[in-house]
């Protein structure tokens, strides 16, 4: 498989001319699975030390910042790859910021949950990492399309419920915390988790290809958004089954 070809179906958001130039980057070095691990913790460590900074300032404001600042950095890097390595870090922090601010104002309501939603989300990690490693889910280029079409059709929703808030406008049963609303939730944990198993691809074949090194820095990137966004969702459906106790 052409190297065009493995980068075009993995992410929506790369321009095929920064695989062009690969051979004129070989000084920086080469993508690895190890590289991107190593990242991967960095990033998730960077994450945890803004996410304890905004639980302890318990203030919501930063999580607008954190999700404005996260979303307007990922489409910069987007179109700026080769800048992973510059931009990663600030997207991490605004991570961070966004995870612990929605985690301090749910866990004032619920006592324990944050901890729950946290494990889930490792047991989570956990599963699809073995489910990729042992090969019961093939990640073809019709899955990396099906998922990668569904992930963008949420982000459009949640992006335009966002939007409608400020304007005193709710998208129905999206938030709800009745049958439909826990459905959705559900729905998109689903396709959040599958979405790993892109993440892991993109990391593994990246390695293969021998794409630049810093797309270990993109690929690292890519799980840590993944995982915020199964925390919050878990986190939100733990919320609801617990007001229901």
């Amino acid at each position: 498989m052409s190297e065009r070809k493995l980068f075009r179906n993995n992410s929506p958001y790369v321009k095929e001319e920064i695989y062009q130039r690969r051979d004129l980057e070989r000084t920086e070095g080469v993508m690895t699975v190890k590289g991107s691990v190593d990242k991967t913790i960095l990033l998730f460590a960077i994450l945890l030390v803004a996410a304890t900074f905004a639980w302890q300032s318990g203030s919501p404001s930063w999580a607008i910042i954190g999700s404005i600042g996260g979303l307007i950095t990922v489409v910069i890097n987007g179109f700026k790859v080769h800048l992973s390595p510059i931009l990663a870090p600030i997207i991490a922090v605004f991570e961070g910021l966004l995870v612990g601010a929605i985690s301090y104002l749910v866990g004032a309501s619920y006592g324990g949950i944050v901890f729950q939603a946290a494990t889930i989300t490792l047991a989570v990690l956990f599963i699809m990492l073995m489910i990729y490693k042992s090969g019961i889910i093939q990640v073809t280029d019709r899955f990396r399309t099906v998922i990668l079409a569904s992930m963008g059709g949420i982000f459009l929703v949640y992006l335009m419920s966002f939007v409608l808030s400020f304007f005193g406008i709710t998208v129905p049963y999206l938030h709800s915390s009745g049958p439909i609303g826990i459905g959705i939730s559900l729905f998109v944990v689903v396709i959040a988790s599958l979405m790993l198993l892109v993440n892991f691809d993109f990391i593994e074949r990246g390695a293969e290809e021998g794409a630049p090194e810093y797309m270990e820095w993109y690929g690292a990137i890519g799980v840590i958004i993944t995982l915020v966004w199964i925390y919050i969702e878990i986190l939100r459906l733990v919320a609801i089954f617990s007001g229901r106790d």
